[in-house]
């Protein structure tokens, strides 16, 4: 029944604070602008923005929008040039570097750069049940 995720969808208080953040900031590329709608797009993906009537957004922080970068530190270091607000600063986990952002209206985004395959392959970690 469902094929795939067509799009991701945030509500935004101003969608012109909103467009800019997305656009100029994060380097979104824009796909499709009308009034009630805006698509960004990335290799298929799709981040849409709707405004809301509302002129503040009541976020309970229980999802997040993440994306795959290639290089984390250069990234955050532009970012925080930018004045962008970090929930979560730039971290090294098990999988990666790992940081989470904040929109204008507080939508959490997780910026992930993963380790290497053949890195990772090396982790030690569960692998389930295998006889011997």
């Amino acid at each position: 029944m469902f094929n795939r995720i067509g799009a991701v969808i945030l509500l935004a208080s101003d969608m012109r604070r909103s467009i800019k953040f997305y656009k100029d900031v994060l380097g979104m590329e824009l796909k499709q602008r009308s009034k009630d709608w805006v698509e960004f797009s990335k290799q298929g993906t799709v981040l849409a923005l709707h405004p809301t009537k509302k002129k503040r957004i009541k976020i309970n922080n229980s999802m997040l929008v993440g994306f795959n970068v290639s290089d984390l530190q250069t990234l955050c270091n532009g970012l925080k040039r930018k004045k962008v607000k970090f929930y979560k600063k730039l971290t090294t986990e098990q999988f990666g570097k790992h940081a989470i952002i904040k929109d204008p209206d507080g939508h959490l985004i997780s910026l992930v750069e993963m380790i290497s395959k053949e890195e990772f392959m090396q982790i030690p970690y569960y692998h389930g049940f295998a006889p011997e």
